[in-house]
């Protein structure tokens, strides 16, 4: 018998772990289970990012997997099925409920449309499934039919008759009138299996209607993460009370004519902001605060969204110009634009130079205290203030971005983040100031991202208002690693003609993403390891139309935001950059713009996409291959130290 010595902190933990295998029976079964699963395929990773309100773009490339779906289809019925039994099928796999509802129309034999249906999907289900362990599979199944798919999917081996036996499930499944019931239970199965983790880069919210929506979709998915984008980070601070976050979001929403999602999707009242603006810029036609993406509202709704547009809008300058002046450790003063205007010759002074204002009408701002607010603009920020903060669906959702999120993630050899790392001229990591102290790197990471944990969770009053104020900064300061650029030019969009103050010049970072020496250099500092690692970057649309591409460096860096806005669309040319990491390597899917989801089941119209394949791997990976498989590798060490203390005598096993 082998004798073994243990430190007292060795013999704790293997003590803790003789809690969860009792006997040298069941460590041994899981060792040969964890085995096992190393060998498996590598599941499939998705990433997405900027998706800024659209819901249904979302939610189609969600269903299809961007295009991971329509591959499976090809990989079994290549021959055998004609394109439009293809198109049909990923139809009915993406929307089984209202798909199943058009062809009950003109369908005569539907029982043996039900039969067919129903083996074609058998057959997908069973090819998305042979990647996982069964009892993986097992959870994923729907309770109501998990006994009955597990038998369609699973090889019977000892039944001779196979065709039979499934045959006779089938028709007893279509006899009880299931079949549609059973049809959505495998559609919604493939959808969940065909990708086994979701990454999320950033940017949730603003500009598109239904942010809340895929906040409600994400909560339900099966296994995701999220790195924090500048504009979700708006939206969190918002949550935790800070006025000039909240300021902003409304402004935003009035913007982008998105109001709805605050008053309908949030139930948060607005009536106090519409009031006053009414009230106050009653004879304004608000010229400068032009609604994008007005033409569902009438003349009067539109009007009045450009009273609440400006109302807001001059509410944020001056919290913003509040902010700054409590914080000059921000080195933001080029936010504070009100003490700038000349307010007798309508001119405004920015960085060096004399512009003439579109708009001089300011009826609540005082030049000679700019930024204080008046009267009845503070009851309208305090009276935000509190529905914010008390409203609960909005809470649960920015609970769950601190739950899932964070400012970066470093997964399977991959660098994930929203924005840029700040960087120097030369190329060397910039040095932030942070409450006092320098950050760079991924230091400067870490510490803002204790910071916004500390908004909502600190005990200590002033460490939590701290938190709450640099939630703004990392929305919109020129060194936040979210942002990247010199300046937010909200203010100058508005009221300046010319273009050249409206210019935000972005972050040395964007100089060097073809610099290999500079990105080996990110991705040491971040400890990523391996041979093929990437960063896998959000935030700045690429233009597509110019020809410029979304892999940099040879592939080691990606940036993957296209536009699923529509508001970049026309900018850019297509609807977005998707990724796709599966077991033979790494795919980038270039996205045609979504029509509707009417259109996606009447039509049959899935997104189009164009695949580029960035690298591909000799071997197929292998869960092994991936940080889940190293995790395995030190459990089953430790549970072979386990054998050995039961083995030696050390621990006594509870037979």
């Amino acid at each position: 018998m082998e004798k073994i010595n243990m430190e007292p902190m060795e013999l704790r933990l293997m003590e803790r772990l003789a809690e969860l295998y009792p006997t040298i029976a069941k460590a041994s079964t899981e060792i040969i289970n964890l085995q096992a699963i190393l060998n498996l395929p590598k599941g499939t990773e998705h990433f997405l990012t900027d998706i800024h309100g659209e819901y249904e773009a979302f939610s189609h490339v969600l269903k299809n997997g961007s295009g991971s779906v329509k591959k499976k289809i090809e990989e079994i019925f290549g021959h055998t099925l004609s394109t439009k039994d293809k198109k049909a099928l990923a139809t009915l796999i993406y929307y089984p409920k209202e798909k199943m509802k058009l062809v009950s129309k003109t369908e005569p034999h539907m029982d043996e449309w039900y039969r067919i249906t129903l083996y074609r999907l058998i057959e997908v289900c069973k090819r998305v499934a042979s990647k996982y362990t069964r009892s993986k599979v097992s959870k994923a199944l729907p309770a109501d039919f998990a006994y009955v798919i597990d038998e369609l999917i699973t090889e019977k081996p000892e039944i001779l008759d196979k065709e039979a036996y499934y045959e006779q499930i089938i028709d007893t499944i279509i006899e009880v009138r299931r079949a549609e019931e059973f049809i959505i239970a495998l559609s919604e199965l493939i959808q969940r299996l065909v990708v086994d983790h979701l990454h999320i880069l950033g940017d949730i919210y603003d500009r598109g209607p239904g942010p809340h929506l895929i906040m409600d979709k994400l909560m339900e998915y099966h296994s995701v993460d999220i790195q924090w984008g500048n504009h979700d980070i708006l939206w969190m601070g918002a949550a935790a009370g800070q006025k000039t976050c909240i300021a902003n979001v409304v402004r935003i929403c009035a913007r982008y004519s998105n109001l709805d999602i605050l008053e309908d999707g949030y139930g948060i009242n607005l009536l106090p902001l519409a009031t006053f603006a009414l009230s106050t810029y009653g004879d304004d036609p608000c010229t400068c605060f032009k609604i994008k993406g007005s033409g569902d509202l009438n003349a009067m709704e539109a009007e009045l969204s450009r009273m609440m547009h400006k109302a807001i809008s001059i509410i944020a300058y001056k919290l913003e110009g509040e902010l700054v002046e409590r914080h000059p450790e921000f080195h933001m003063d080029n936010r504070r634009v009100l003490e700038a205007i000349d307010y007798e010759n309508g001119t405004v002074e920015i960085e060096g130079k004399t512009y003439q204002m579109l708009d001089t009408n300011f009826p609540t701002i005082d030049p000679n205290d700019p930024y204080r607010l008046s009267a009845e603009e503070e009851e309208v920020i305090e009276r935000l203030v509190n529905a914010f903060n008390g409203c609960e669906k909005l809470q649960r959702h920015m609970h769950f971005l601190l739950k899932k999120g964070s400012l970066y993630k470093v997964y399977n050899g991959n660098l994930l983040y929203h924005g840029c790392v700040p960087l120097e001229e030369d190329g060397s990591f910039s040095k932030v100031e942070v409450y006092g102290k320098q950050y760079q790197g991924r230091e400067l990471y870490d510490t803002l991202e204790k910071y916004v944990r500390k908004a909502f969770f600190a005990v200590d009053e002033e460490e939590r208002q701290k938190g709450r104020d640099i939630l703004w900064y990392i929305w919109s300061g020129s060194s936040s690693p979210l942002y990247g650029k010199h300046k937010m030019a909200t203010f100058e969009r508005c009221f300046l003609a010319e273009d050249e103050p409206k210019v935000e010049y972005k972050n040395a970072y964007y100089k060097f993403l073809e610099n290999e020496e500079v990105l080996d250099r990110i991705l040491d500092e971040f400890q990523v390891k391996g041979n093929d690692r990437h960063i896998i970057n959000g935030h700045v649309p690429v233009h597509h139309m110019s020809g410029e591409s979304p892999a940099k460096c040879n592939g080691k860096l990606l940036i993957i935001d296209g536009g699923f806005s529509k508001a970049y669309q026309k900018e850019t040319g297509i609807a977005g950059y998707t990724l796709i990491n599966n077991s033979w390597g790494l795919v980038l899917a270039a996205h045609e713009p979504f029509t509707s989801t009417e259109d996606a089941i009447t039509q049959e119209r899935d997104i189009l996409s164009n695949s580029m394949v960035v690298t591909r791997v000799k071997n197929r990976q292998s869960v092994g291959d991936t940080d889940a498989g190293e995790q395995m590798r030190e459990r089953i060490a430790e549970l072979q130290e386990l054998l050995k203390a039961y083995r030696s005598g050390l621990l006594v096993e509870k037979l």
